[in-house]
C-alpha cells in the first residue's frame, strides 16, 4: 500500500495529504482494447471474462480536475455495455474524445478505467480548481460537460460535448483513485456511509431529471405515475420522488418478492408482470402487447379508476409500446435508457390520437444533481443500495446487473476496507433510521 492511501485511510488533513507522492500506478477495474472481439462468436457472454482487476498509470491531471482517492463505487449498466463492447465498444469513444485537446488525448489508451458512480477524498486539486479543497468528501457526478460551450449554461445535458463519466470517458469510478472534473463534485451527504453515498448520483439523478425537473415530467400531486421495475436502482428513486411529491406510485415488478419490496418502498400498487402473461419477448408480436396492455390497464384502473398520467421506462424494447398504450389521453412517457434493446415498436395511433408525448431524458445537469443531493443530505430521499462486493470481485458485481439477478443498487467497496464508513453526522442519521437508510439491503 503506498503511503498516500494509507494517509487517506487513516483520515489524514489536507496537509498530510498533500506532502505524500502520488502513486505512479493504481488499482482498477478496466477492459483491455484487445480483448473487444472477445464475444463476437460467443453465446455466452459473460462480462466476468472481459473485467479486469489490475495496476494501470496514474494519469496526469489537468487544471480544472481533481484526483478523488475512491472510497467507494456502484454498478450501473452502462457498465454492462461497456463490458460487452455493445453497442460498440467504448474504446471508439476515447479515441473520438481524444481528438478534442491534449488533455481529452490522455483518454485514449489501451486500457479503460469504468465506473460512472463514486464516492471519496480529494487528494490532488489542479491549478484552475475553486471551492473545492483537499480532504473534502465528495461524490462524483457522471456527467461531465464542456463548459466552453453555449448549450451547456442552458442545460448541461444539451452540450454537444456531453460524455458519460467512466463510460465515454477513461479514468472511472471502480478504482482506487479517479480523475473528476470539478464540475462534477458534489459534498457527499454526512450522515451515509461512503458506500451508501457512492450509489446515488447516477440513478437518483437521472431519475429527479425524468420526474420533477422542468425537463422531465414535472411530477405534482395526485399524478399517477407508472415505474417499470419499481425496485431497481432507478425504479427505487423514481418510486420516492413520485411518492414526495404527493404522486401516486405503481410499480411493475417481475417476481412476488420484488412485489413485496415494492409495497415496502411505498408503492400505493404493485404489480407482478409476470401473472399478466408479460415476458420480454411480448413486444414482438403487436397483438399480443396490446392485450396484455389491456390487462395491465385494467388493473390500474380497477385499482385507482384511472390511466397514469406518466410512465417512466428505462427497460426499453420490452416495455415501451405497452407503456406508450397505458398513459393517458394528453399523458407521457419518460425514457432513459433500454437495457432489453435500442429498436422500439409501438402502434403510433395510440400517441397521436390521443395526444400523448414521449420525453427523452438522459442524466441529470449539475443543478439537478445538487438539487438530488441536497434532498439526500436531508434523509428525504434514501439510498438504494442492497449489497456490496469487494472491487477485486467487480465482475461478479456487474455478472448480477447483466442477469437482473439483483434489486436497487450495487455497490463496489475500493478503498473502503468494509462497510458502515465515512459516517460524520450520526444524530442525523439515527433520526432518519436504519431501516429506511437500509431498506433495499438483502444478505
Amino acid at each position: 500500500m503506498d503511503s498516500l492511501t494509507e494517509s487517506v485511510l487513516s483520515g489524514a488533513g489536507p496537509d498530510e495529504l498533500e506532502g505524500k507522492p502520488v502513486p505512479a500506478e493504481y488499482l482498477a477495474a478496466h477492459l483491455r482494447a484487445q480483448d473487444v472481439d472477445l464475444f463476437r462468436d460467443s453465446a455466452e457472454k459473460d462480462v466476468r471474462k472481459s473485467l479486469h482487476v489490475g495496476r494501470v498509470p496514474m494519469p496526469e491531471l489537468a487544471p480544472d480536475e481533481v484526483l478523488v482517492a475512491v472510497m467507494a463505487g456502484a454498478i450501473n449498466y452502462n457498465t454492462v455495455w461497456s463490458a460487452l463492447f455493445e453497442p460498440i465498444p467504448t474504446f471508439k469513444f476515447l479515441s473520438k474524445y481524444a481528438k478534442q485537446g491534449r488533455w481529452e488525448s490522455r483518454h485514449d489508451q489501451p486500457y479503460q478505467v469504468v465506473g460512472s458512480d463514486a464516492s471519496g477524498v480529494i487528494v490532488r486539486r489542479g491549478s484552475g480548481v475553486r471551492g473545492w479543497s483537499v480532504g473534502d468528501h465528495v461524490v462524483v457526478s457522471p456527467v461531465l460537460v464542456d463548459d466552453q460551450e453555449p448549450a451547456t449554461h442552458a442545460d448541461g445535458m444539451l452540450s454537444s460535448r456531453m460524455l458519460a463519466w467512466g463510460f465515454e470517458t477513461n479514468f472511472g469510478g471502480l478504482a482506487h483513485y479517479a480523475v473528476a472534473r470539478a464540475s462534477q463534485l458534489i459534498g457527499k451527504p454526512r450522515h451515509l456511509s461512503w458506500e451508501e453515498a457512492a450509489c446515488n448520483p447516477l440513478c437518483a439523478g437521472t431519475a429527479y431529471r425524468m420526474l420533477v425537473s422542468p425537463a422531465g415530467a414535472r411530477i405534482k400531486q395526485g399524478d399517477i405515475a407508472l415505474i417499470w421495475g419499481a425496485t431497481g436502482g432507478l425504479g427505487g428513486y423514481a418510486v420516492q420522488f413520485v411518492r414526495n411529491g404527493g404522486g401516486i406510485a405503481v410499480g411493475v415488478v417481475g417476481s412476488e418478492e420484488k412485489a413485496e419490496l415494492s409495497r415496502k418502498m411505498g408503492c400505493d400498487v404493485v404489480i407482478n408482470r409476470a401473472e399478466l402473461g408479460f415476458n420480454e419477448s411480448t413486444s414482438d408480436d403487436p397483438g399480443e402487447t396490446v392485450r396484455v396492455a389491456k390487462r395491465l390497464g385494467s388493473v390500474i384502473r380497477k385499482e385507482l379508476g384511472e390511466d397514469p398520467h406518466v410512465v417512466f421506462d428505462y427497460v426499453g424494447k420490452a416495455t415501451f409500446a405497452t407503456s406508450v398504450y397505458l398513459a393517458r389521453r394528453g399523458g407521457l412517457v419518460v425514457t432513459c435508457g433500454s437495457s432489453t434493446g435500442f429498436h422500439h415498436q409501438y402502434d403510433n395511433r395510440y400517441l397521436w390520437m390521443n395526444l400523448k408525448r414521449i420525453i427523452g431524458s438522459h442524466g441529470a445537469n449539475l443543478q439537478e444533481q445538487w438539487e438530488t443531493n441536497r434532498l439526500i443530505s436531508m434523509g428525504r430521499v434514501n439510498p438504494m443500495l442492497s449489497r456490496t462486493y469487494p472491487l477485486q470481485e467487480v465482475g461478479e458485481a456487474v455478472r448480477l446487473v447483466q442477469t437482473n439477478s439483483h434489486v436497487g443498487k450495487v455497490g463496489v467497496l475500493c478503498l473502503a476496507p468494509e462497510e458502515g464508513l465515512g459516517i460524520t453526522d450520526p444524530e442525523l442519521r439515527a433520526r432518519i433510521g436504519e431501516e429506511s437508510l437500509r431498506m433495499m439491503r438483502v444478505g
